[in-house]
């Protein structure tokens, strides 16, 4: 899996991004882990569509157009949903009240850099 950081308002956070932009690491996600830190997120890539059957603790979710704009942000996603954005291509998951700690806004631009 690529790790990278997340640039929001055209700036470089600290925050730490792995990139899922394989099927298999698409489909498994965030399934499995106890948790996630703070200052980490995962970026699907070619994804519209989440849920959290097997999640062990709730996530904020993030859908992102083919641009990098925010189309939509779901805070504090419990387990057991399904989510779905047909305009988005990306998706971003992260713990729950990261978005509002991060002031992640709809028509927000995100885009991840690689880390060096």
């Amino acid at each position: 899996m690529k790790h990278a950081h997340l640039i929001h308002r055209g700036e470089r956070r600290g925050v730490k991004v792995e990139v899922a932009n394989t099927p298999f690491e698409r489909m498994r996600g965030l399934l499995g882990r106890a948790g996630l830190d703070t200052d980490r997120a995962l970026w699907l890539e070619a994804c519209n569509a989440v849920h959290t059957f097997g999640m062990r603790f709730p996530i904020d979710v993030v859908f992102i157009d083919r641009r990098g704009c925010v189309l939509s942000v779901h805070y504090n996603v419990a387990r057991a949903r399904m989510l779905v954005c047909w305009r988005a291509r990306s998706t971003l998951e992260m713990r729950a009240h990261a978005a509002q700690a991060w002031c992640i806004e709809v028509g927000d631009m995100l885009e991840w850099s690689a880390s060096s």
